[in-house]
């Protein structure tokens, strides 16, 4: 059973993933405005009020942020944990919803015959999750905003059939860049962000079981990256044994396939 996935915009000004398998549509994220996630899946020829759920990550407002107008204007249906819900109320202005469906960061949420495995990581959102979507045999990873590389990272990726891989910051850029002490810290540290050599170095480990057919790299840093700066360091060292692609900032990526 083949799956499709679009990002939609990926990055610190809103993240919003789709992906369509087994006659389920499902968004990961509400980080972009409704007309915004509307108008980019119309133009691939996808409605947004024929998505089954809308499944949040964390609390973050650049994963969340917009998720009560997904569920008012759309009628959608929100999947969170209760405690990244109650911190995102107290840091965004989600307004009145209406349909939540609650679920636990190392849960399996099913849809029809597709499994969502929900899977704890350790960056610094309360509660944060990354995903596993399953479909038949077919398995793709929404793996942004992980912390670091931990426990069990390169079995999940080693699993996958196609993977969005945060890989958000080139260490170099970060350490010259204009972000105070405090910050660089904390993108760098075991709760921040994967940087483009660990996440090509997941890869490349994660690639020996000739299973990956993509790799797209997603929550690149507008300060501290950039689509040629990272590419150029997965290239080094995965040496083309990978498609990669890059999530863009602003705009949505072509559709890609899981054959």
């Amino acid at each position: 059973m083949s799956m499709i996935a679009i990002s939609l915009q990926s990055g610190s000004n809103g993240n919003c993933i789709y992906v369509e398998t087994g006659g389920v549509k499902l968004l990961f994220d509400a980080g972009i405005t409704g007309v915004q996630a509307e108008e980019r899946l119309a133009a691939h020829g996808r409605d947004i009020r024929q998505v089954d759920a809308v499944i949040i990550s964390h609390d973050h407002g650049d994963h969340i942020r917009h998720a009560g107008v997904f569920q008012r204007k759309y009628g959608l249906p929100i999947f969170v944990t209760p405690a990244t819900l109650a911190a995102a109320s107290a840091r965004c202005s989600l307004g009145k919803l209406k349909d939540v469906r609650h679920f636990r960061s190392s849960d399996k949420l099913r849809f029809g015959d597709v499994t969502v495995y929900a899977i704890p990581t350790p960056h610094d959102g309360v509660d944060g999750s990354a995903f596993v979507i399953e479909s038949g045999a077919k398995r793709l990873g929404i793996l942004t905003d992980l912390g670091h590389v931990f426990r069990d990272l390169l079995h999940i990726v080693s699993s996958l059939d196609a993977v969005f891989l945060e890989s958000n910051y080139d260490p170099t850029m970060l350490a010259a860049g204009p972000y105070p002490a405090y910050l660089k810290q904390r993108i760098k540290g075991p709760k921040g962000h994967l940087s483009n050599q660990e996440a090509a170095e997941l890869l490349c480990r994660a690639s020996e079981t000739n299973r990956l057919q993509w790799a797209c790299l997603a929550h690149l840093s507008e300060q501290n990256n950039h689509p040629d700066v990272a590419l150029k360091t997965h290239h080094e060292v995965m040496a083309g044994c990978v498609p990669l692609y890059v999530a863009d900032r602003y705009c949505a990526t072509e559709i890609f396939t899981v054959a």
